[in-house]
């Protein structure tokens, strides 16, 4: 079996059609050149806007046109992650998708589940001439897992929808009325390099087989971040083989847990053998630590060329102690709802080398003074060892509305479908709704979905049977939106 034998044909069809387009975030040219040929083939209306985003619309079927307009939106953009052995190239590859029992997967990658199911239900919805809905609107958003760039430049006179259907939550059955708000946080550090000990030798230490993960979602999931084991092994060098620290590249995106960190030190060659002793203690300790979470923890130790230069001692010392009492996961969870994280951050990418130091975090919380609480941590963290922190990106939390009628309206009709009580949430993740709800502030917010699991890694899967269920629902409640 094969992706073209799933059903519904409407929804993975067109699933399939996305992952034959590139779409990286930061590289959409060729997925908004897609989406809008595919518009005009079928005579839908489309048009990309200010903000790089792709707005469709379609008219209501007879007999439905004094229905309430409904705003349907997804992003376009994936998350790109890959297994170490994979020379997959995101910019210029189709994903491979693969069955696994329920399970639909990609071959060694990100699926692009996340956001690609949301926007294939767009497609089979505007494409098909048989269904029954109000007049609709769809907004399909630009690079919406880095920065929002999309919704962050919609304009106020581009949507009309009075209901939005965010279609970019993993759980099938839970409807949500909230988010956490979200700010990037980098700090650098530019330093001389010094020449490294001809007498000494260099060493490559790579920490792999992480799970890594959604960095809102799978945050309060204890899985570790390769980048703050990596900080207590190098730390533990320094200080008892007198390594030096040559170079780090750990993690790759912000709102990913990274699942891999690689450093270079140099050190006396008469340390070596107590360095891989080292290693090995600590992918004993950590194996241990991560039990029943973290299955397949493994540090690599190999020689490698002499690097040329290397981080000045105090600067070294200095980053590494920042990199390791810097905070990561979950700080609170919300006390009023206190199954549901309320702030947290993700110490994600970490690149020192040739001169220069940078640390990557996304910090997120649904409280405002929390988000505070969480730059000032970062500034005294950082500013201890010199470097400079500044914010970018910053969104806001979208507060819950514990009386949509949209949300009641889909609550019901979900227990009516399925026989069982819907839920309805709020979650950690950043969605959307946080700045269209600014823009549009009389609009009725809410956002759902099939289930998918572990997004923004290489084991991301999206729940088969889920979908089925999703479309027959989404189809019913297009049917059924009230009168406006």
């Amino acid at each position: 079996m094969t992706i073209h034998d799933l059903e519904p044909k409407a929804v993975f069809g067109n699933f399939y059609k996305l992952t034959q387009v590139p779409r990286p975030s930061g590289h959409l040219e060729k997925i908004q050149q897609f989406l809008l040929q595919w518009a005009a083939e079928r005579g839908i209306e489309a048009f990309k806007d200010g903000g790089d985003n792709i707005v469709m619309r379609k008219p209501a079927t007879p007999g439905m046109e004094n229905r309430k307009l409904c705003t349907m939106q997804a992003h376009m953009d994936m998350v790109p992650q890959k297994v170490d052995e994979s020379t997959h190239n995101f910019e210029t590859d189709p994903i491979e998708t693969w069955i696994d029992g329920e399970w639909l997967k990609a071959n060694g990658t990100t699926l692009g589940s996340d956001d690609g199911i949301g926007v294939a239900c767009i497609m089979a919805v505007f494409e098909d001439n048989t269904l029954k809905h109000g007049p609709l609107e769809a907004l399909i958003t630009s690079d919406e897992e880095t920065c929002m760039w999309g919704v962050n430049h919609l304009a106020a006179d581009t949507l009309h929808g009075e209901i939005l259907l965010n279609i970019d939550h993993e759980s099938e059955g839970e409807f949500c009325i909230g988010s956490a708000g979200g700010i990037n946080v980098t700090a650098t550090l530019g330093y001389k390099p010094v020449a490294t000990d001809p007498e000494d030798i260099a060493i490559k230490i790579t920490i792999s087989g992480l799970k890594g993960g959604h960095s809102g979602l799978e945050i309060n999931q204890n899985r570790a971040n390769a980048n703050k084991l990596m900080a207590r092994l190098v730390r533990q060098a320094i200080k008892d083989d007198d390594a030096r620290l040559a170079t780090w590249q750990g993690g790759n995106m912000r709102n990913a847990i990274p699942r891999t960190a690689e450093v270079v030190l140099t050190i006396p060659a008469d340390n070596e053998e107590d360095l891989r002793e080292l290693a090995t203690y600590c992918q004993k300790t950590f194996t241990d630590e991560f039990r029943g979470v973290e299955d397949a923890v493994d540090i690599a130790v190999e020689r490698t060329d002499l690097p040329a230069e290397q981080v000045p001692e105090e600067i070294q010392d200095n980053l590494v102690s920042a990199i390791l009492a810097a905070h990561d996961g979950v700080l609170r969870n919300i006390p009023s709802i206190p199954h549901v994280v309320e702030t947290s951050s993700n110490l994600a990418i970490v690149t020192i080398g040739n001169g220069e130091a940078k640390v990557l975090i996304l910090a997120r919380s649904s409280c405002d003074s929390q988000l505070e609480l969480e730059q000032e941590m970062f500034e005294s963290t950082f500013g201890m060892a010199g470097m400079k922190v500044e914010y970018s990106g910053q969104y806001g939390a979208w507060q819950p509305n514990f009386d949509s009628p949209i949300a009641a309206q889909m609550a019901a009709l979900y227990e009516r479908l399925e026989g069982k009580p819907a839920k309805v949430e709020v979650v950690h993740a950043g969605l959307e709704c946080s700045l269209i709800g600014q823009v549009y502030p009389k609009m009725d917010l809410i956002s759902f979905g099939p289930t998918l699991r572990s997004p923004h890694t290489p084991n991301e899967r999206c729940n088969i049977p889920s979908v089925g269920r999703f479309w027959r629902f989404l189809q019913t409640l297009l049917a059924e939106i009230p009168e406006a």
